[in-house]
């Protein structure tokens, strides 16, 4: 059976290995002038969360992402007792990696912090808009509070890639708190900082009435972790 224990370190792990290779593509390809590009940063984010739910998906559901653990807490899917763990691991995953690329390259392109191309609100309607797609995406194919199954990473991995691709650009394409907060915090930049808590926030839980509207009622999904049906 899975512990406490087994869950926070997959979180931790996981979102410590999506901040990496994700702002890392950003910080690596300042400092080689270009040499990953806009849509090789894009597939970077998306293939390592890809990678990291194949890895950990059965074992802590693989949320990697604040937003997506509250998400599935307001689709009655994971209880709320485990939230504070979650949050924490992931929180802390996120920073560790700010760290260790603050250490291997200093503070460059303020280690991948997501900062709004041009007006706030443009980006916080972004950010909610890509962060209700991609929980939508992520009720759709996980069991439970658990983001499993063949092409469940595919298809995550995928939705990342997919809204980092076109929307990177503009606002960053976060989608995930731990992942902006991190860098932002380590480099000192907090500019906008705020959009890029609540708005994915927002935007997960707007999916979840989207989720309940369109899986109709012989679609019900496991329960687990102590969530209760709504």
């Amino acid at each position: 059976m899975t512990s406490n224990l087994n869950k926070f370190a997959a979180e931790f792990i996981g979102t410590y290995a999506m901040v990496l290779a994700g702002t890392g593509a950003i910080v690596v390809d300042a400092v080689r002038n270009g040499a990953i590009g806009h849509a090789g940063i894009a597939l970077t984010f998306g293939l390592i969360v890809m990678a990291m739910i194949y890895a950990v998906g059965d074992i802590s559901g693989a949320h990697f992402n604040p937003a997506v653990t509250l998400g599935f807490w307001a689709s009655g899917r994971l209880a709320a007792s485990h939230i504070p763990r979650y949050l924490l691991a992931q929180l802390a995953g996120a920073l560790s990696a700010s760290v260790t690329l603050r250490v291997l390259f200093g503070d460059v392109k303020s280690l991948g912090a997501t900062l709004p191309s041009d007006g706030i609100w443009q980006s916080f309607t972004l950010e909610i808009l890509l962060t209700a797609l991609l929980m939508f995406v992520i009720l759709h194919v996980s069991t439970g509070p658990r983001e499993i199954g063949t092409m469940a990473a595919v298809a995550i991995g995928g939705t990342v890639a997919l809204e980092a691709m076109f929307a990177g650009p503009i606002c960053g394409a976060s989608m995930n708190p731990a992942r902006s907060i991190a860098p932002a915090v380590v480099s000192g930049n907090l500019s906008g900082l705020w959009a890029y808590v609540v708005a994915p926030v927002l935007g997960a839980l707007l999916a979840v009435p989207a989720w309940t509207l369109t899986r109709g009622t012989g679609r019900v999904p496991h329960q687990q972790d102590g969530a209760k049906p709504r």
